[in-house]
């Protein structure tokens, strides 16, 4: 059994930053940032995390002219979420009134949305109806704007989708290295605990102490190298569970992390740059809401056909990476 996709939806701050915003509170330009990422704007927003899942939820709603009581299952992915619990995924099922639906919510950092549709096409193996899946990221609120060499790279955004099951196929290829967890991560904020003496992080575990608790740390060169061979990798696995090849996708919507990293893996899977959806010049690296945003723009503009083979694909901190290929 594969899955259908019923609808679609998407939130984007007003808020546009400019390379050349950032050359006002960092050393860079303009054509060092295009030159290196690709990115030209981004969205920021001082919104909380769920306000933006609600508005992307409703609007995948109305696209699939669907109730909210016509859902039965919410999953969320975030890295941002407002609180440490209750999860996003509950406070929307709340705001939204979908009363019917269980929800929770998936860390698989960028790679979520993926990760979250594999589970969703599980849930309806399993006699779920109707799934609504939301990635929502806001990115700005753990950014280190004082790192030139990654504060230009983030942006907010909000991306939904509503799924059932379908006769069509799908198949995926998700995996995970966690010898890379220490090359992206983000420390939390430890508090005072006055019964005992707290371990100072870096003697219990390897990761670096290069940055604050509470922001993004990131080392490039690592990264870059995983994201190319885990892009290719993923798709080439989870076509061959399709019974296809790249060659024969018609669409592939990867995650926008590097314009340089999606030529580089094209180019690996043998595939022109058209072939591959790409919205980083606008938006910059949204995380997990990079894919399905980039599904609600193609929506929209009517080039999700009935019967063409798609393929997503997406990498991220844990070190995680996840590919599926359906059938639209």
């Amino acid at each position: 059994m594969g899955l259908k996709i019923l609808g679609t939806g998407l939130y984007l701050p007003e808020k546009v930053v400019t390379n050349e915003d950032y050359t006002k509170i960092v050393e860079t330009s303009d054509e060092w940032i295009v030159k290196r990422t690709g990115m030209k704007e981004r969205r920021i927003t001082g919104e909380p995390t769920w306000v933006m899942a609600k508005k992307a939820a409703e609007n995948a709603l109305e696209n699939a002219g669907l109730s909210p009581l016509d859902i039965d299952l919410i999953l969320c992915t975030t890295v941002t979420s407002d609180y440490i619990t209750p999860s996003l995924a509950c406070i929307v099922q709340g705001a939204i009134g979908a009363k019917n639906a269980v929800a929770f919510d998936i860390n698989a950092a960028c790679a979520a949305f993926v990760y979250a549709l594999d589970m969703a096409h599980m849930y309806l193996a399993n006699g779920y109806k109707r799934i609504l899946i939301i990635s929502a990221e806001a990115l700005s609120k753990i950014t280190d704007y004082t790192d030139r060499s990654t504060c230009v790279l983030f942006g907010d955004a909000a991306g939904a989708c509503i799924v059932t099951s379908s006769e069509k196929k799908f198949a995926s290829a998700l995996g995970t290295d966690g010898t890379g967890a220490n090359t992206l991560f983000a420390r939390r904020p430890l508090n005072d605990i006055p019964f005992v003496e707290q371990a100072d992080p870096q003697s219990v575990d390897h990761f670096p102490d290069v940055n604050r608790p509470g922001v993004l740390y990131m080392n490039g060169r690592e990264v870059y190298k995983f994201a190319v061979s885990a892009m290719s990798h993923a798709l080439k696995d989870a076509c061959e569970k399709f019974g296809t090849s790249p060659e024969e996708l018609d669409l592939i919507v990867p995650h926008q992390a590097n314009l340089r990293i999606i030529q580089s893996a094209a180019k690996e899977l043998g595939l022109p740059l058209e072939r591959f959806f790409v919205n980083i010049d606008k938006y910059g690296n949204t995380s997990s809401a990079c894919i399905p945003v980039g599904l609600a723009q193609l929506d929209a503009a009517g080039k999700l056909i009935p019967g063409k083979k798609i393929g997503l694909v997406g990498f991220g901190a844990g070190l995680v990476y996840g590919g599926c290929v359906f059938e639209l």
